[in-house]
Order: C-alpha cells, then structure tokens, then sequence
C-alpha cells in the first residue's frame, strides 16, 4: 500500500478514522468530511474517488499501525504475559482516554454483510493478523509454562480476541471504562492460573 498522502488527504483519512470509530461505515458521508476538514466534497473525491476506497485506505493504513504495534512489542517485552497486559493495555488506556474507545475492524466486522468487498477484506486481513500474533503469544507463554490452555493456542487466540472486543462494546454500552478491564481480567487470571 501507498503510504505517502497529502497532508490534506491524509487529514481525510484521520477524519474518516474518527467517524469509523464513533458508528461505523454507513454513519457518515463525504459531507461530514467536508465539514470538519473545510474541503468540498468534489475535492474529497479527488483524493479518494469512493467512499469504499477511503475507508479501505482507512483500515489498510489501521492494520499497519496495528502489525507494527504488534513487532514492537515482541521486540520489546520478551514475557508472554507482560505481551497481553501490554496489548489490553492500550486499549483500555484507549478507552480511558476517548482518544481510540473502538476497535476500527471489530466496528465494521459488525457491518461486514453490507460493507464493500475490499473494505471486508481489510477487516478480516486484520483478524487474521491479530488471531496470529495472539496465536503466537500464547503458544509461546503455554511452552514457557506461564499460560496454561484450556483448548488449542489458535482456540484461545480467538477467545481473547472476542473477549477484549466484547470488553470494549460493554465499555461503550455502560458508558464507563472501567468496565472493560472488568471483563478482561478473569480472562487473564484464568490464562496464568492452573
């Protein structure tokens, strides 16, 4: 993919971002982002002929940023465990903060029947990222003896991924983020405990 945008594209594409984030693809269109980057919507589309191909930008650009976080800490912190709280912490620091409350792919994996095909692509090339390297980490903790596996590290791998996307929706749902380390920290204890 093509990293380099303009700074006025690239100020669409952030744009986009934090409207994917607030309620996902079909809550916004091309005039809310003229309004808030004051650019007209001919001029949107100059950058990005379609909406599809903005928002595929979006999550393409998204699942970057995501495999690069995911290389930095495997270069960083070497302990399986510490991976995990590493990873639930950003998110629920995310959540705190307001600055990311959502996960840009769990957001449109709910609408994946009526998003375009290359946006879907996207959103499900970054489950398989994350269900890899979550994969990874677990099988690597359960041959350390830190994480102790009830079924296949992949079986796991996806039970996280669900759990830490479903913490993030009952954050939103209560309206407090609290609630998502609520529902992530049994599934830490019950991974690190025989």
């Amino acid at each position: 993919m093509d990293n380099k945008l303009s700074p006025k594209a690239a100020e669409i594409v952030a744009c986009a971002r934090s409207l994917l984030v607030a309620g996902g693809y079909n809550s916004f269109s091309y005039a809310d982002i003229s309004g808030t980057v004051r650019i007209s919507k001919a001029s949107i589309h100059h950058h990005f002929p379609s909406k599809a191909e903005l928002v595929r930008t979006v999550v393409a650009r998204y699942r970057e940023e995501a495999r690069a976080g995911m290389v930095a800490m495997e270069q960083q912190i070497l302990d399986p465990v510490a991976q995990l709280h590493a990873y639930t912490g950003y998110w629920a620091a995310c959540i705190r903060g307001g600055s990311s409350p959502f996960c840009i792919c769990a957001m449109l994996a709910a609408e994946l029947p009526a998003i375009p095909g290359p946006v879907a692509d996207e959103v499900r090339g970054h489950f398989l990222d994350l269900a890899a390297w979550l994969t990874s980490v677990l099988a690597g903790g359960a041959s350390q003896g830190v994480f102790f596996l009830q079924a296949s590290p992949e079986a796991e791998a996806m039970a996280f991924m669900a759990t830490v996307h479903g913490a993030m929706l009952s954050a939103r749902a209560y309206g407090d983020p609290e609630v998502f380390a609520t529902v992530v920290q049994p599934l830490m204890h019950r991974l690190t405990s025989r």
